[in-house]
Order: structure tokens, then C-alpha cells, then sequence
């Protein structure tokens, strides 16, 4: 048992998100898909008999040869995370049963923890000829980045107050984006001025998210309710599952809470997985600045969105989390038609400033929302795989959804306008999300 509360436990918590966050940043957002988008072009120019890359036509369709089929690049890349998304949310509830019952929450951090960072480093040997052997390292990253914060976010009911939720959860983000934005700075040092290859960035993104994590798995304990698992615990995880499934079934606040989530995060985190890409393929950045124009605009939105995600802790103690995160939605719509129309580097700043502004701030309220609506519970991690399954499910959408417009249409601006109707969807559905939960008709 551990008392909610303790300062030194919180603070070990919060250290996880400065250690894994930089999986998000270098390799989701900043490094891996300029590095990503280059590879393709090469490879692209060779087969097209093209002397320079950098020679491509503007407006090309940049295409590899994937599995028998030649796709764009950005096609590519939102299909293999789409696939990832579905893993992680079959493997989600399985696994968090088996670790509410068996008390090994922290067992299972470690080791998505680690089978991400290693995959990450695997990134180091990518290459676009062989684009089917090189997408698997993105796709186990991707499962082992996502899998951790199942069983590092059920953390927050049982370390915390109710009503310390929105605020360390909001820390965690801070801390996240402090802690990447400064892995981001030394590999940017490390590509431009010392001109080393971009691919060790890879590996110091696996170093560093497995070194930092060690903070964290000194404090948090390894079996927080005592639990002793008897012979058979993998059926007898699944059976503890039902039985929280069944009483999540009975609540209504978090139901109706967890509809309006599926869909407006659905909208962010699809934003968030491909605005490099559309920043790279559709601004007109002056010739030869493409590639630092998206690292200021990245750097912009991990500074602002430390901001925005302590401004909404603020915000959520005034009006309320329902509230503010209704207000959080209300901006991201009116971004995404804003971002239908711009053209310059100018412009684009100016949308990631209020990217980053309100992309910290929805996150963190989001999940500290739902861990306080979470009824009284020994199952955490069960019932975070609920939230888990939800963000990915709306994740593998958003991101085929992304790719299957461009797909059809062309264009990359018609995907983007497309993620509008996610956000709009979300916030009618807040304002159906009660303000008290009803009683439980059973206990667990």
C-alpha cells in the first residue's frame, strides 16, 4: 500500500513522462518524419531516374514501393501507425487484467518501456529500399510507447487525490515537453552544427527514455494492493476484466464522457501524428529552410504546450474540466480551418502557436478527467485500458481517415479539413457528460 499523496512517489511519477516523452517528439513529430520524408525521396529519384532528390518537381507524389503496391509516403507511414494503434488496443485490456489481478502494473511499464526504446534505437538501420522491414521498428515503437502510458497513467488514481489530478497531470506534461524540447536541442546541435548522421537521434531517443524511466521505477511500488495471484492468473486476469467491464457498464458520467473523448482526441492526437508530414508536403517554405521552419514551428508548439497544460490546470479549477475542455475543442476546430487555408511559413507559425497552446492543456485535463470520474477501484489499470482502447480505436481511425482522403482526393488539405467533423462531434457530445456520477449497483 502507498499514501496518496507522497511527494516523492509523485515526483517519480511525473519523471516518466520527461523520460518517455521524447518518443513523441523526436521521433513521432520532429526528427524520424523529415528523416522519413528524405529517405522516400531518394529513393523515389533513383527510381525515377531523378540526378538530385532535392530536384523533385513541386507538387509530386512522392511514392515507395510497399508490399507489391506503390503508395505515398505519407500514405504509408498513417497506415503502419493505424496498424500499431490496433495492436495496442487488442493487447490493452488483455494485459491490464492480467495486472490488476496480478499487481504487476509496474511490471508491465518496464517492459513496453523497454521494447519501445529498443525498437526506437532499431530505427538507427532504417532504409527505404526495404520500406516492409524498416516500418516494423516504428510499429513496435509505437506499440511499446503507447502500451506504457496504459499502465503508467492507471498510476494517477492511486498516488493522488482527486483533487491534485488536474494539476499533476498537468506537470507530467510540462515535464514531458521540457524534457523532450531539450533531447530536441542536442540532436538539432548534433545534426547542424557538428553535421553528425541524423540517425544516431534515434538512438539517443531509446537512451534517454530508458535511463529517466529508472526515477520512476524506483519509487512507484511493485504491487500497490497487496494482490496474491493464484495458479492460472492469466484466465483468472481475464475473468477480473469481465468483471470491471461490467461495472464500467453501469456508470454513465464515464461513459458518456469516454464518447466525447473518443472523438475529439481522435481529432488531436490525428493532428498531431501528421502535421509534420502535411507541414513538409503543403507550406511553401523558401528554398532550402523547409527542414528548419518545421523544427522552430516544433520547438514553438513544446513550449507553448508546457504553458497551455498549466493554464488549463488553472482554467479547470475556475469552470470545471467539462468546461474547459470544451473550450480546448472549441479552438482545435477553428484551427483546423484555418489550417485548411494557409500557404506560408508565416501562417504555419501562427497555427502552431495555438496548436501548442491548447494540444498540452486537452491532453492532461483529458486524463486527469477521466481519473476522476474512475468509481472506487483497485482495477485501475483495467479500467485505463478502457480510456487506452478508446484513444487507440479513435487513433487507428483518424489516422486511415487521414490517409484514405488523401488517398481519394490528393490532397493532403482535404485531410485536414476532414478532421474538423472529429472535434465538432466531440464537443456536442460534451455537453451531454453529467455533472455527478449515478451509484453503482454493484461493488468490486
Amino acid at each position: 500500500m502507498i499514501q496518496k499523496g507522497d511527494k516523492k512517489i509523485i515526483r517519480g511519477w511525473v519523471m516518466y513522462d520527461w523520460a518517455n516523452s521524447v518518443y513523441n517528439l523526436v521521433i513521432s513529430s520532429a526528427i524520424f518524419p523529415i528523416f522519413y520524408d528524405t529517405q522516400c525521396k531518394i529513393v523515389y529519384a533513383e527510381n525515377n531516374n531523378i540526378p538530385d532528390w532535392e530536384k523533385i518537381p513541386e507538387g509530386t507524389q512522392v511514392t515507395i514501393d510497399f508490399f507489391g503496391q506503390q503508395l505515398s509516403n505519407s500514405v504509408v507511414y498513417s497506415f503502419v501507425l493505424c496498424a500499431s494503434f490496433l495492436m495496442v488496443s487488442f493487447l490493452s485490456p488483455l494485459l491490464s487484467g492480467i495486472a490488476d489481478y496480478t499487481g504487476s502494473k509496474k511490471r508491465f511499464l518496464q517492459f513496453f518501456c523497454y521494447l519501445g526504446s529498443f525498437a526506437a534505437m532499431s530505427l538507427y538501420f532504417f532504409d527505404a529500399h526495404f520500406a516492409e522491414i524498416s516500418m516494423l521498428s516504428i510499429f513496435i515503437a509505437s506499440i511499446g510507447y503507447w502500451d506504457s502510458l496504459v499502465f503508467y497513467n492507471a498510476f494517477l488514481p492511486e498516488i493522488a487525490n482527486p483533487e491534485d489530478h488536474d494539476k499533476i497531470s498537468a506537470r507530467g506534461f510540462s515535464m514531458g515537453y521540457f524534457g523532450s524540447m531539450l533531447l530536441l536541442i542536442i540532436c538539432l546541435v548534433w545534426i547542424q552544427v557538428l553535421h553528425f548522421d541524423a540517425r544516431w537521434c534515434f538512438v539517443f531517443v531509446g537512451i534517454w527514455w530508458i535511463t529517466f524511466s529508472q526515477f520512476t521505477y524506483r519509487v512507484l511500488p511493485m504491487n500497490v494492493h497487496g494482490k496474491k495471484p493464484e495458479p492460472g492468473y492469466i484466465w483468472r486476469g481475464f475473468r477480473e476484466l469481465k468483471l470491471v467491464f461490467k461495472e464500467f457498464k453501469q456508470t454513465r458520467r464515464l461513459k458518456r464522457y469516454l464518447y466525447a473523448f473518443f472523438f475529439f482526441n481522435t481529432g488531436v492526437q490525428t493532428v498531431m501524428l501528421m502535421a509534420t508530414i502535411f507541414a513538409n508536403k503543403e507550406i511553401q517554405w523558401p528554398e532550402g529552410a523547409d527542414t528548419s521552419g518545421l523544427i522552430i514551428a516544433i520547438l514553438l508548439i513544446q513550449i507553448l504546450g508546457a504553458v497551455g497544460a498549466l493554464l488549463m490546470s488553472r482554467l479547470s479549477n475556475k469552470i470545471g474540466n467539462i468546461y474547459t475542455l470544451m473550450v480546448a475543442v472549441l479552438i482545435w476546430i477553428c484551427l483546423c480551418i484555418y489550417a485548411f487555408f494557409i500557404k506560408t511559413p508565416t501562417e504555419f507559425y501562427t497555427m502552431a502557436a495555438g496548436v501548442g497552446l491548447v494540444m498540452g492543456g486537452v491532453q492532461a485535463i483529458a486524463r486527469s478527467t477521466y481519473s476522476k470520474f474512475l468509481p472506487p477501484t483497485t482495477d485501475s489499470a483495467s479500467y485505463f485500458s478502457f480510456y487506452d482502447v478508446t484513444e487507440k480505436i479513435g487513433i487507428v481511425f483518424g489516422t486511415f481517415f487521414f490517409g484514405f482522403m488523401e488517398y481519394i482526393t490528393e490532397s493532403l488539405r482535404a485531410s485536414v479539413m476532414s478532421v474538423t467533423a472529429f472535434f465538432v462531434i466531440g464537443f456536442i457530445l460534451l455537453f451531454f457528460v453529467p455533472k455527478k456520477e449515478i451509484e453503482l449497483n454493484t461493488t468490486h
